[in-house]
């Protein structure tokens, strides 16, 4: 009988709709609950028992009691390698100007971003990249791994026990907003990094508080910067 299915999603995300289309083909019953960052917690799902748990993308942090629900595994698919846990993990490889990115699959514990790791996969990052190009090839090998890895649950494969752990304590939204604040003290180099590390579309981006006025960067000005 094939495995039951309780997977967190990403509202109006393309990768994530393929991703529930695969799911449907391979598990039994499924459960999909999509959202975006800011929506309430689906209490419904709170007393689901199933086989298997995967956030995919998902805005929310999955209580602990219905991670010990899922009988065989619970999962979760990062945007970033072990060496960025937690939120913004594009926009700081931006601004440290690493050379080479990835994104994770681990087991989900009740913090954040600290489970043990199931696989990482690595990738360039080239100096021309922003955080919209470097997050789409995040996205695309994220849903790579999905499909190989929900492939070998519905054969009735073990998944893979990677050695690498977590480097650092997950990043916070605190710390991300504080990248996004420019200061009047700050060299022009670092405005730069600063700007190219927060620009992304939709998102507020930079800005400048002074004399009690909040000033953003508008996002045409943001793109002629880069």
């Amino acid at each position: 009988m094939p495995p039951s299915l309780l997977m967190m999603g990403k509202k109006d995300d393309a990768h994530c709709a393929k991703a529930m289309q695969q799911a449907r083909t391979l598990f039994g019953e499924t459960e999909f609950r999509l959202a975006r960052r800011g929506d309430e917690w689906p209490s419904d799902i709170d007393a689901w028992r199933g086989d298997y748990v995967i956030s995919y993308l998902s805005p929310f942090i999955i209580p602990q009691a219905l991670l010990q629900r899922a009988r065989k595994a619970a999962i979760n698919f990062h945007p970033g390698p072990p060496e960025y846990p937690g939120i913004g993990c594009t926009n700081f490889a931006i601004y440290n100007e690493e050379t080479t990115f990835g994104v994770t699959c681990h087991h989900m514990a009740a913090a954040v971003d600290t489970g043990p790791i199931v696989a990482v996969r690595r990738f360039p990052l080239a100096p021309d990249d922003s955080v919209l190009t470097l997050t789409g090839r995040c996205y695309d090998a994220i849903l790579e791994m999905f499909f190989e890895f929900t492939s070998l649950i519905a054969a009735g494969e073990p998944l893979p026990v990677s050695a690498e752990t977590w480097q650092r304590r997950p990043y916070t939204r605190r710390e991300l907003d504080a990248l996004c604040r420019i200061t009047a003290d700050m060299e022009a180099d670092e405005v730069a990094r600063r700007v190219r590390a927060v620009t992304y579309p939709g998102q507020p981006g930079a800005f400048i508080e002074m004399h009690g006025y909040h000033f953003a960067l508008a996002p045409e000005e943001r793109e002629t910067s880069r």
